[in-house]
């Protein structure tokens, strides 16, 4: 019985490390999809259309972002497996860092030629008209905060790596705090400014993401723990090197994260193709589950950081315990999560929507039964979203990433388009291709995790 006691006091230890570094990673990631539902808030009191023309445009300014943010994300990984080498590395982080933050330039503009024709992508899609044109307006005023959140996005994996997220939190908070106050000024026209309805919003979210970047900034370059890496010195200089390797890992996290984004940002134009009230409940719904999946989000991030650690230091069973522990800790957190949103959906519905508000009342009932096929996802999500943090640690991206196209677009738009159109079950059909989808990629993930050994994973000599 004597060997048996390390190895649990190992995975207690783990467990300690994942709750301590996911605790502010949650924190800070529930404030930063709360600037979000800020504006989902106040616009949703202000004018169901403008809720609904939020909707169309942030749904393709995240499917576009996050896959740039999902380049950013190999640099977590790889300045983990850099600290597990040599705990006190600094140049090898620096150049990892510096080089996030060339990737951030390159890729925003493409995807800036992209957001900046919106209006015609959204009547390509057979929205209508009128909410084209104001999703498209609200997209030219957005879409600059894209850059300045994107580098902070990287800074963020920066202290996340180095194990101090709590920074995260405190910038993030700033961010949520300036979203706030402009966004309800802007918006109802309150402190003296004149009333912007959509448009002010939209000025909201660019300020907030240049808030972010501006604050973190500061906090890397003058909290001590971070200011001996001196990251901005000398910017300017390249590290092709650094910057392919981190492209390499980078594109296939990117285009799983798209994916995973764009068959979300794709049932909103389903759900534009329904109704607009679908749209407004679906713009609802999807804000709860999001606020739900942060969870299992942040222990993915948490367990990237951790098991990237123990690959680095060439630590199979460390590397191996950490991520059966970050799963474990997912699947009790979906529960919880599934059963919030099961017994209190009219509390949870009612943040967003007036249900005294006669005109709202279809959105309202409808956002109800999206609500309750969300709750029953947040499993199989918050399985695959740690399964794929995981897979992260061992720098395993490239089958992950074909795990995502197949679950979510051949299973999961091929359920939810069945569903919803051919049975004409409308928008919870579209909400049960969603769900199926999802399932199948969290078989996959762990799946993979389970057999690493007979894929070459984390196996040393």
């Amino acid at each position: 019985m004597a060997p048996a006691k390390p190895q649990a006091n190992g995975l207690s230890a783990e467990i300690r490390a994942l709750l301590l570094l996911a605790g502010p990673l949650v924190l800070g990631n529930l404030a930063q999809m709360a600037i979000h539902t800020t504006e989902v808030i106040i616009l949703g009191r202000y004018d169901v259309h403008a809720l609904a023309a939020a909707a169309l445009a942030v749904n393709l300014y995240f499917a576009c972002g996050t896959f740039g943010m999902g380049l950013m994300t190999a640099a977590s990984p790889m300045i983990a497996a850099e600290r597990g080498r040599r705990k006190h590395s600094v140049r090898d982080i620096r150049r990892t860092v510096r080089q996030g933050m060339w990737v951030a330039l390159t890729v925003c503009l493409p995807i800036w030629a992209v957001l900046w024709n919106a209006e015609r992508l959204f009547l390509l899609m057979g929205q209508q008209p009128d909410l084209a044109r104001d999703a498209g307006q609200f997209m030219r005023i957005a879409m600059w905060g894209l850059l300045p959140w994107l580098l902070q996005f990287v800074l963020r994996m920066y202290v996340s790596a180095l194990e101090r997220p709590i920074w995260g939190v405190f910038v993030t908070l700033c961010g949520v705090a300036m979203n706030l106050v402009a966004c309800w000024a802007l918006v109802f026209g309150n402190l003296g400014f004149p009333e912007l309805g959509l448009k002010g919003a939209a000025i909201a979210n660019l300020l907030a993401n240049c808030t972010l970047f501006a604050v973190m900034a500061l906090v890397v370059t003058q909290v001590r723990a971070f200011r001996r890496y001196r990251l901005f010195g000398r910017f300017w200089v390249a590290d092709w090197g650094r910057y392919r390797a981190l492209f390499k890992l980078g594109l296939p996290i990117g285009v799983t994260f798209a994916f995973e984004v764009a068959i979300f940002s794709s049932a909103a134009f389903l759900m534009g193709l329904i109704s607009r009230d679908s749209l407004a409940a679906h713009a609802v719904a999807i804000q709860i589950a999001s606020f739900a999946f942060m969870v299992p989000f942040s222990l993915s991030q948490a367990a990237t950081v951790r098991v990237g650690l123990h690959h680095g230091a060439r630590d199979a069973a460390a590397a191996a315990r950490a991520g059966w522990a970050a799963l474990g800790l997912g699947v009790l957190a979906a529960c919880v999560m599934s059963a919030i949103m099961a017994l209190i959906p009219g509390a949870l519905v009612g943040l967003f929507i007036d249900p005294k508000d006669a005109s709202a009342a279809p959105a309202f009932a409808l956002a109800l039964s999206f609500l309750l096929v969300a709750a029953i996802f947040q499993l199989v999500d918050a399985v695959q979203a740690v399964g794929a943090g995981v897979l992260r640690g061992l720098q395993d991206t490239r089958w992950p990433m074909l795990f995502a196209a197949f679950g979510y677009w051949v299973v999961g738009m091929g359920t939810a388009w069945f569903f919803a159109f051919r049975l004409g079950w409308d928008g919870v059909g579209v909400w049960i291709g969603l769900a199926a989808g999802l399932a199948v990629v969290s078989v996959l993930m762990v799946g993979r995790w389970a057999l690493r050994q007979r894929f070459g994973l984390g196996v040393y000599a």
